[in-house]
């Protein structure tokens, strides 16, 4: 059976820009969700995620990333967020970053949960990030900040619910 994403949720920022958006009420009824984060940021700054709004320092990521002339790694433990993108945001006026976040397996109480992401950015380059969060609880909110500045304008979030991922 082919895995079958469903709109669950999408923000678009307006006029004004924000440092923070959040999904909560997340429904427990599709076996992982996505998503699609596509804009950019008013200053050079890194976006990053919590699962629950839960800010205990039981995050950690691996992450890589390449520009095309030069590669580079790293891992983070204990942290109190996921950064969900090794590069920095976009600067320009063009909405060129975007940012694919897998959550396979959210709504399961007997594991921890993790992400994987995937991003570009037409300044800085690609990057493969790998998070998790040491908790059994299910995600039922998707709570996203940027480190430094806010999101700009007619920045997009598109989260889906995924139906039959593990079939």
């Amino acid at each position: 059976m082919a895995a079958t994403y469903t709109p669950i949720a999408s923000i678009t920022l307006g006029a004004t820009t924000g440092s923070s958006v959040a999904f909560t009420n997340i429904p427990q009824t599709y076996t992982d969700l996505v998503l699609i984060i596509n804009g950019k940021s008013d200053t050079l700054n890194y976006p990053y995620m919590r699962f629950n709004n839960d800010s205990s320092a039981i995050y950690e990521r691996i992450y890589m990333t390449g520009t095309g002339s030069a590669a580079s790694g790293g891992r983070d433990y204990a942290t109190t967020l996921m950064y969900i993108s090794a590069n920095a945001g976009q600067t320009t006026t063009n909405f060129n970053y975007n940012n694919v976040v897998h959550i396979p397996g959210y709504s399961n109480t007997v594991a921890s949960k993790s992400l994987i992401t995937r991003s570009n950015n037409a300044e800085n380059g690609v990057d493969l990030v790998c998070c998790g969060w040491r908790s059994t609880a299910a995600i039922t909110s998707l709570n996203l900040g940027i480190n430094t500045g806010n999101f700009a304008a007619g920045t997009t979030f598109d989260l889906y619910g995924i139906l039959g991922a593990n079939a």
